[in-house]
């Protein structure tokens, strides 16, 4: 069993409704992210591979592109834009184009914050 991994960066705004009173997070505001991608199986014993890692890289990039400088607000069956609904969002956007898919993490290192996502069968 492998675990093959690639991760993309991205920027974007947000604005939360908290229940903690702090007004940065009300207002609209912007963070550096970093998504790690993780696909889990056996390689294929004619291409060595576990997934093209072209085909991954293709994946990925429309993903981050359909984030990269937007608002999360206004991105369609997102949700609040939180870290937790950030991976469930992204997975629903790799999950078709790349088999095994194991885990998504969003990580926010400016803030030290990270949220792993395992999928709709991990509960």
């Amino acid at each position: 069993m492998h675990e093959l991994a690639k991760q993309f960066r991205f920027e974007a705004a947000h604005t939360l409704n908290r229940v903690v009173e702090t007004a940065a997070s009300r207002r609209i505001h912007g963070h550096s992210y970093r998504a790690e991608i993780v696909l889990r199986g056996v390689a294929d014993a004619a291409s060595g591979m576990v997934f093209d890692l072209g085909l991954f890289a293709a994946a990925l990039e429309e993903t981050r592109l359909a984030l990269d400088h937007h608002l999360l607000n206004d991105i369609p069956a997102m949700g609040p834009p939180t870290l937790e609904n950030l991976g469930v969002w992204i997975w629903a956007r790799v999950a078709p184009r790349c088999p095994g898919l194991a885990r998504v993490t969003v990580y926010r290192d400016s803030t030290g914050d990270a949220c792993s996502y395992f999928g709709p069968d991990h509960g």
